[in-house]
């Protein structure tokens, strides 16, 4: 049983919740999918399952271990070299969860008489791995969003107080997640090369979306295979699960040696290694599905009076928590698949419909729901 204290502290909370409109709970797909990151449509994809079934049949439906120990397959390894390739870094790392890596690659890099700049509205994994990289020491400074300036600014006044051995390392989120937009690399890359910093960009949400081939936004914006770390995940466009982060040698083997999250987990299970291979595949082979993914984003946004983003991302800004709730389920009730973002995911009074889409739908399906949000006075 829960001591009394912690029941009445639990329900203290979830009453809260509830008051604030804030109360999350589970629930199964339904309707059409407005609203996860299988960006490209392979999650469903027969060859991925055929992929994951044939590596489940040679390697077992686990590894048994971590990647140090006995958890190491071929895949693995193949994995690792074609996304090293597809990202033109040296290396790659492959890590169990994209929140996995984020958390913990941080706080292996930065300590004590170092610094970490952090973007504000970056992911909750690099904002928890730019925490414990705090814990451990380090200066943490949070510029505005895509705030270059202020950025700029910040890395100067460290430095001139930062002891001389101290290191840099800026943190960014590719494509942000819940408002769609992106940073700017070719400038952070510049900005960064003037103060002697690291970037680390988390491409999540570019990764197989963006780009000639697919690569992410380092193509896109002409910086591709020049970003010292790069993480990415298999579990968005790439429909499978799991992440990884590319880099040089060095750096590899700074994170496979001190890594917690990487060392200390058992890895990824060979069908899940099987079928990201195959969607790396696929996303390189098979252009049009990207194409498409973005082309409906275009046409929602036009079709809502919203500018052109470089993402399959589309926020419809609600404010209240309650209405937001209400207008998802309202969608739902009509066959689309929408749900809502409130705080503390998005700042306070920003409560939103989080739009994806991609290549699985159909035109009719996409235009349904802009009448439809439009009906609703959204925009």
């Amino acid at each position: 049983m829960i001591p009394p204290p912690w029941r009445q502290r639990l329900q203290d909370q979830s009453d809260r919740r509830r008051a604030l409109g804030r109360d999350r709970a589970i629930h199964p797909a339904a309707g059409v999918d407005f609203c996860s990151n299988d960006y490209l449509g392979l999650r469903r994809d027969p060859r991925l399952a055929e992929a994951a079934a044939a590596a489940a049949r040679e390697w077992g439906a686990g590894t048994g271990g971590a990647r140090l120990l006995r958890g190491t397959t071929p895949l693995h390894g193949e994995l690792e070299a074609a996304l090293a390739a597809w990202k033109g870094a040296e290396a790659c790392l492959l890590f169990n969860t994209g929140f996995q890596a984020n958390a913990t690659l941080l706080p292996a890099l930065v300590g004590t008489g170092d610094a970490v700049f952090s973007d504000a509205l970056n992911h909750a994994s690099l904002v928890d791995g730019c925490r414990l990289a705090r814990a451990g020491g380090a200066h943490l400074g949070i510029y505005r969003h895509l705030d270059l300036a202020d950025l700029e600014a910040q890395l100067a006044a460290w430095r001139a107080s930062a002891p001389a051995e101290g290191l840099a390392l800026v943190a960014t989120d590719a494509v942000f997640s819940m408002d769609g937009d992106a940073a700017d690399l070719p400038a952070l890359l510049d900005l960064c090369g003037r103060h002697g910093a690291l970037l680390l960009i988390d491409e999540a949400h570019a990764t197989g979306l963006l780009g000639a081939d697919g690569a992410g936004l380092a193509q896109l914006q002409g910086v591709h295979g020049r970003v010292p770390l790069v993480m990415g995940t298999l579990g968005k466009a790439l429909g499978a699960f799991g992440a990884f982060v590319c880099c040089d040698g060095l750096l590899r083997e700074h994170l496979l040696n001190t890594a917690r999250g990487f060392i200390f987990s058992t890895a990824l299970p060979p069908p899940v290694v099987g079928a990201a291979l195959e969607g790396v595949r696929l996303a390189r082979a098979e252009p049009w599905r990207r194409a498409r993914a973005l082309a409906f984003a275009d046409r929602l946004r036009a079709g809502l009076g919203q500018p052109a983003m470089p993402s399959a991302i589309v926020p419809v800004p609600v404010g209240p928590d309650a209405e937001a709730v209400r207008l998802a389920e309202e969608l739902q009730a009509r066959g689309f698949d929408v749900r809502a973002v409130r705080p503390p995911t998005v700042p306070e009074g920003s409560a939103r419909l989080r739009i994806t889409l991609g290549a699985h739908l159909q035109e009719t399906q996409v235009d349904a729901l802009a009448k439809a949000l439009r009906s609703a006075g959204l925009r």
